[in-house]
Order: structure tokens, then sequence, then C-alpha cells
């Protein structure tokens, strides 16, 4: 590096949504800000998200679609970057879009479009980014400025912003460096885990339900409190689809989870109804007009689907509707963070201020992204989160 360019007022390390954004920001407001990244690529993760067509956030975003040990955390950042500015930007850049279910939005061409308009905007402002580049040690200096060796040189700077995101999908570069950084400081962290990942099962579960491999049903997937009722997908390891990615974060290792495969159905009552209407007509056969024929034969006795209704005990019934609509599975465990969307846990964000995103006890030095302690739900929360740390980050950096 050039020794004119050793001194910036600000670094941020890490150049993926968070790390973008606040450059951006910061460099509007004519800070000099250099970008650090490990990888030989910007944006990786933007790049590949959503299949590559990046659903870089939802119509609808409030508090209650993140976790955390701060539930209240991200309330500011939120409302004061939402998803209507981040949208406003990508109308200047003529992107186009598309909404899906659930509000969330997704590039109509491709992920690039999103990662070109964040990098065009570092262009504008003048923010530099390197790759390639290594942190090796940061020290805070009696000046409060930060000294930081890489392997491309030594720098210093001002303000100092960590956003180097998770632990999920490590063949992307993710790496525990934003954590080290926050314990070296004497900043809290709290245990991460894979989150937004398929679930892996018992193996006796695993044999009993692999026959059922590529199929997808609408369910309801609970677990404590909490509901979601979107797709669900059985795969030769396990359990995988929307709603089982979405329970995932919230699940811990030895707990169930509970299933309702027919979510829209009191099976009891309509089972004795049927029993009344068509008593001829094989229990096989009425499941099977709700249910995959493959899933009805591998959750239920066989013995009892080839029962015609009429020759069914209404206990035969609640039991149907029992392991249909309060399926209990106990996961063995998840695919771990190789496959992971997002990391939950990380920097305890009691430690950060809500409005500046800078560490109460270290001045100058910020947290913001996936590295805190914030998860959003799948469906674009997660990049929204991004965009709003970033942003308000880059007021103050």
């Amino acid at each position: 590096m050039k020794p004119h360019i050793n001194t910036p007022d600000v670094i941020v390390i890490g150049a993926g949504a968070a790390g973008l954004m606040c450059a951006i920001e910061a460099g509007k407001r004519g800070r000099s800000v250099l970008v650090l990244d490990q990888g030989n690529k910007a944006g990786r993760k933007i790049l590949m998200s959503g299949g590559g067509r990046c659903n870089f956030t939802n119509y609808d975003v409030s508090a209650d679609h993140y976790l955390g040990h701060n539930p209240h955390f991200c309330k500011s950042a939120l409302s004061r970057f939402s998803q209507w500015h981040f949208l406003a930007l990508v109308h200047e850049y003529q992107i186009a879009f598309h909404e899906r279910e659930h509000g969330q939005l997704f590039c109509d061409n491709s992920a690039r479009d999103i990662l070109d308009m964040l990098l065009q905007e570092n262009k504008k402002v003048g923010s530099r980014i390197h790759l390639k580049t290594e942190i090796q040690k940061i020290d805070k200096l009696a000046d409060g400025s930060f000294s930081l060796k890489t392997s491309q040189g030594n720098l210093t700077c001002q303000s100092l912003v960590i956003a180097t995101g998770g632990l999920s999908i490590p063949s992307m570069g993710s790496s525990p460096f934003g954590y080290q950084i926050a314990e070296q400081f004497g900043i809290k962290v709290w245990q991460p885990q894979a989150g937004l990942v398929p679930f892996t099962l018992q193996p006796t579960d695993k044999e009993k339900y692999s026959t059922l491999s590529g199929i997808a049903i609408d369910s309801y997937v609970s677990h404590g409190n909490t509901r979601f009722r979107e797709n669900i997908l059985f795969t030769h390891r396990g359990l995988s689809g929307p709603a089982i990615l979405q329970i995932s974060s919230y699940w811990q290792a030895g707990e169930t989870v509970h299933i309702n495969l027919l979510p829209d159905q009191d099976l009891n009552s309509e089972l004795k109804q049927a029993q009344q209407q068509h008593p001829q007509q094989q229990v096989k056969t009425w499941l099977g007009k709700h249910l995959p024929k493959r899933l009805v034969n591998t959750f239920i006795n066989e013995a009892l689907l080839e029962k015609t209704l009429a020759n069914t005990a209404h206990k035969d019934f609640e039991n149907i509707s029992q392991t249909l609509q309060n399926w209990q599975i106990k996961p063995a465990g998840t695919e771990g963070y190789r496959t992971a969307e997002v990391t939950t846990g990380g920097v305890d964000c009691d430690a950060i201020s809500s409005k500046t995103l800078a560490t109460k006890a270290v001045p100058d030095l910020y947290f913001i992204g996936e590295v805190l302690d914030v998860t959003g739900w799948l469906g674009g929360y997660n990049f929204q989160w991004a965009w709003a740390s970033g942003w308000c980050a880059g007021q103050y950096a």
C-alpha cells in the first residue's frame, strides 16, 4: 500500500452487504474510507444469495422478524433506514425486481445488479476496497486511533468498523474473526450457532423417512410459541424447506419440533364425516386425496390403511389425526454452517449503541451486520439488517 493511503479516517473490515453500505455512508460525510477483505471478491454472499437473484429486502419489515438476546436492539436502525430507503436506491439504479410470497423482493436478472450498485456508490464517494488482505493484529493506540497490522502493510485509522459476518457458508470465506476482535476488547459474544439450516434426523427416523426424499408439503412447524407455515421438504439427509429453515433458528439440540402436515383441516371430524358419506371407501384412498401416497404409506400403519372407513374405529381416526397433525420429531442436529444461511448468536448487543452501532466501552469501534447477535427470518430480513446497521454506523464512523 502506498504511504499516503495508510491513514484513512475509517477502516471497514468486511466487504459484504453491511460493510459496503457503511463505507458508502461514511464516504458521503467526506470521510476517507478503506474497506478490507480477506477474500478475492467483494460481496460474495450477495452474489450467491437467493439462488443468484438476491432476496435483498422485504415489503414487511419489523423487529418481530428478528431474534437475539436483546429483541429491541434492532428497532432503531430498522426505523431509520427502512426497506423503503433501500428500495429508493434500487429504483435510482433502475434495477428490475419482483415480489414473491410473504413480501420477499428479488432481482429479476441477477444479484450482480445489487452488488454493482453498491460498488458504484462506493466509487462515487471515493471509498477504496482492498481485497486479499489478511488482518494479523489490531491495537488501540494511546491517542485513541487504531493500528492494524495486515498482510499488505500497516495501517492506522480513527474509526474501525467490524463487518465480518458470521460463520455460515465457510466456502465463502466466513470466519470467527469478528468475534475474536470483540473478545479482544472485552465484549461478550453469545454462542454462535447455525441458523436457517436444514435438520438431520436420528438414524431410525432417517431410515423411515428417507423414502420421502423430494416430497414438499405445506405445513405448520412449531417450537414453543414460535410457529411458521410454509413448505417442508423431505431430503435424503433429513428435513428442509422454508418452514424448517425458519424454525431451526429457534431450535436447540435435544428439543422436539411439532409439525402439522394438514394445517387447514380438522382431520378427526372430516374422517368421521367421510365415514358417514363414503363408508366403503378405504382409509388409504381418502387420505391419498389429501396427502402424497408415499407419505401416507410411511406414516400410517398398512393394516389400518387397508380398512374401509365403515370398519375403522373413531379411536383410529384420532390416532391418524395425531400422527399427521401433531407429528413430533426430535432432530439429530442440523447440517451446520456448511449450508446455514445465517449465524445466530454473536456480539452482545447490550455492549453496542443501538443508535450509532459503536461499542459503549471502546470509542470509535463499531460492529454491524451479522457479526452482531441479531438474526433475521428467511425472506430478505438479514440483508435489510445489513443495510440498516451499515447505514447507521456510516453516519458516525
